[in-house]
């Protein structure tokens, strides 16, 4: 069977002649001279080896062939309008998905205000959320799980991803109330260490930058206790089982209550919060859009406040 090839040029042509009944005023909706749809129309008709319109001087009439094409010329310009207007909502980041992959402690403590904002704006873009460690956040990017990703810039430095900075964040002392860390003043990472300690796996950011730091300064970490979850951390520091060292965005996450928050210094350690993406592959139109929304963010207005009255 012979496969009818007609693009939506020659479709579109074949409507309008069918709508106008006339040459001339087919060949103006079309942008074509009259003598060019009529050459047009022909082509269509040696295409398709059956005619289409009958027509003298004056009238264009369907062939009974015509108005059954023309049935099924209809529906697919409609169709393909209603395409077009779909991915042109799309492209306006309108309608859509939007995957994130982050740590833990930036899906829960710092993007929810966010993320309020984008949808308040693109109603209709769902929006799904992945927590994972770093390790994980940069597995999602690179097997196209997510679109963007929240993670450690020293965990994130990939030739495959782009990686921008956010923001700093610094590490502070947690312990229970009534601790070793009640007097209100900011304490050494030597006097911290001495302490029983609360540790996050390695594997972590967290982790990582803590031995980093202690390698750095000639100190030695044994944790007492070693956890992959912040709540965990928190539910043993309330306990008073030890006390535990956290970049400021993880305070709120601990879950627990009446814990004492103190600086940290020598050294004064920060953990730098980027958004990795893959690098050289277009975003979607919503994961553009989000990504611009979080650029254009005061991230210091949204990091918990903590400090010596803590």
């Amino acid at each position: 069977m012979k496969r009818i090839n007609l693009d939506l040029f020659e479709l579109q042509a074949f409507v309008r002649l069918a709508e106008f009944k006339n040459f001339r005023g087919a060949a103006e909706a079309v942008g074509l001279s009259s003598s060019a749809l009529s050459r047009l129309i022909a082509r269509i008709e040696d295409k398709l080896d059956v005619r289409l319109f009958d027509r003298d001087t004056r009238n264009v009439e369907l062939t009974p062939q015509g108005h059954r094409l023309l049935e099924l010329g209809g529906r697919i310009l409609a169709e393909t309008e209603t395409a077009l207007d779909e991915f042109d909502v799309f492209l306006a980041a309108r309608r859509g998905q939007l995957t994130l992959a982050g740590l833990p402690s930036v899906t829960a403590g710092l993007l929810p205000p966010i993320i309020a904002r984008f949808a308040a704006d693109r109603p209709d873009v769902d929006v799904r959320i992945f927590d994972a460690l770093s390790d994980g956040v940069v597995a999602a990017l690179l097997e196209r799980r997510a679109d963007l990703g929240f993670t450690a810039g020293a965990v994130a430095a990939s030739d495959r991803l782009a990686f921008k900075p956010l923001f700093e964040e610094p590490f502070m002392a947690v312990a229970w109330a009534g601790g070793p860390l009640d007097e209100p003043r900011s304490y050494t990472w030597e006097e911290l260490v001495s302490m029983p300690f609360i540790a996050m796996s390695p594997g972590t950011s967290v982790r990582a930058l803590i031995d980093s730091a202690m390698a750095h300064e000639g100190l030695t970490l044994r944790p007492r206790f070693e956890v992959s979850h912040l709540a965990t951390a928190g539910a043993l520091v309330a306990e008073a089982l030890g006390v535990t060292a956290l970049p400021s965005l993880t305070l709120p996450v601990l879950g627990a209550k009446g814990l004492v928050v103190r600086p940290l210094e020598r050294p004064t350690m920060f953990r730098r919060i980027g958004l990795a993406y893959l690098a050289g592959r277009t975003l979607s139109p919503s994961a553009r859009t989000f990504r611009d929304l979080l650029l254009g963010t005061d991230f210091r207005r949204l990091l918990p406040k903590s400090g010596l009255g803590s």
